[in-house]
């Protein structure tokens, strides 16, 4: 992995923590009502309760492996950040971020996943857009992202990402943040 990887990944991860600080002040008492917005549904942070994946074949893929973590975060401004890490990517035998070995640094770019940018919600087909400005997968900058929402509550958002970064479809299950 070069240089530039991961200063990107560096940089992608300190945008993380700082929206993650900002989006702890949103709303998280929302509950959907008749004629309440999807998107406004969607407003504060929320934590990964699974992603299942399946290739194209019909084959069930484990790519997050046990106890995967994940926030994903939307704010009023239509803006939204997302993470998903394994729990087991190993530490580096080094100190620094920077002294991490080939297969230190490509256990990380294959464990995690952080992409962020505007969003988009459409009422009518009960999708969700994302419009991504950044992300740890250079592929997918500048690229759009339709999630197929199949329930949102209160406390559980739930969808269906036809095409994950990894040619699965994923189902996907959040739960709000307290």
């Amino acid at each position: 992995m070069n240089r530039s990887v991961l200063d990107q990944l560096r940089l992608l991860l300190a945008v993380t923590a700082v929206v993650g600080l900002t989006a702890v002040g949103m709303s998280e008492g929302w509950a959907q009502q008749k004629g309440q917005s999807l998107k406004k549904g969607l407003i504060g942070t929320w934590t990964l309760v699974s992603a299942n994946d399946a290739q194209k074949d019909g084959t069930k893929v484990d790519r997050w492996g046990a106890n995967p973590k994940g926030s994903l975060m939307f704010d009023a401004n239509g803006r939204y950040i997302f993470v998903i890490s394994r729990s087991d990517i190993p530490k580096f035998a080094a100190k620094t971020v920077n002294e991490g070995t080939a297969e230190e640094n490509k256990a990380v770019v294959k464990g995690l996943i952080v992409h962020f940018g505007k969003y988009s919600v459409n009422e009518t087909d009960k999708t969700l857009i994302t419009h991504i400005e950044a992300s740890s997968f250079p592929n997918i900058i500048g690229a759009d992202q339709k999630r197929i929402i199949s329930s949102l509550t209160a406390d559980e958002l739930r969808y269906d990402n036809p095409a994950s970064t990894s040619g699965a479809t994923s189902k996907v299950v959040w739960k709000r943040a307290k």
